[in-house]
This record gives structure tokens, sequence and C-alpha cells, in this order.
């Protein structure tokens, strides 16, 4: 199973950015399709954004446009650049990876984004 470590949530202004940053425990190269998640207490976990090894992407309808994924293969990092947040990107936000048909989940972090 891959560990996974997320960085980079915090508090911003409506109309600002932050990138959060997922680190793998092993080369990303071996991993299927890595992503970002997002949930508010009392509601489901939604996709923010997905990516595969070949470079397949999607995104929710709500943030495409504004988010940005990628793959940092140097760092064994999947990014998620967030730009124009809104208040109803506040969330806790977490990461995910599946090789060899097994799914792993990072700890998550939280984004605020209040005036």
């Amino acid at each position: 199973q891959v560990q996974l470590v997320e960085s980079g949530g915090g508090l911003v202004q409506p109309g600002g950015s932050l990138r959060l940053s997922c680190a793998a425990s092993t080369s990303i190269f071996r991993i299927d399709s890595m992503g970002w998640y997002r949930q508010v207490p009392g509601k489901q976990r939604q996709l923010v954004a997905t990516i595969t090894s070949d470079y397949n992407i999607n995104y929710a309808d709500s943030v495409r446009g504004r988010f940005t994924i990628s793959r940092e293969n140097a760092k064994n990092t999947v990014d998620l650049q967030m730009n124009s947040l809104k208040p109803e990107d506040t969330a806790v936000y977490s990461c995910n990876a599946i090789m060899y048909g097994r799914v792993s989940w990072g700890q998550g972090t939280q984004v605020t984004v209040s005036s």
C-alpha cells in the first residue's frame, strides 16, 4: 500500500490561491491514478480532480477552470493548484492513489476560505 502525506492547506481569503501537495512513499510512475477529494462535515466526500499515469485528467465541474492538478515526477508528488478560491471550497482535502487495484488515502489537510 502507498503512504500518502498531504501538505499546503490553510486559511485564505476569497479570491486567493493555495497549492496542495501529496507526497507518495513510492515512485508515482508505479501508481495508476492519483486524485484529490474533499469533504465537509455531514456530507459525502466528493471528487475534485484526478490524474492517471498517462496524464488523463478529470475535474469536478465546480472547480474546472480554477484548479489545476499536476504530477511532479521528480518529487513523487501530485499537486493541486487552487486559484480564485470561494468559501464553498472550504473542506478537508485528501489525496488518494490507486496502485495494483488497491486504494490508499492520506490523512487530509484543511482548507478554509474566509474573509
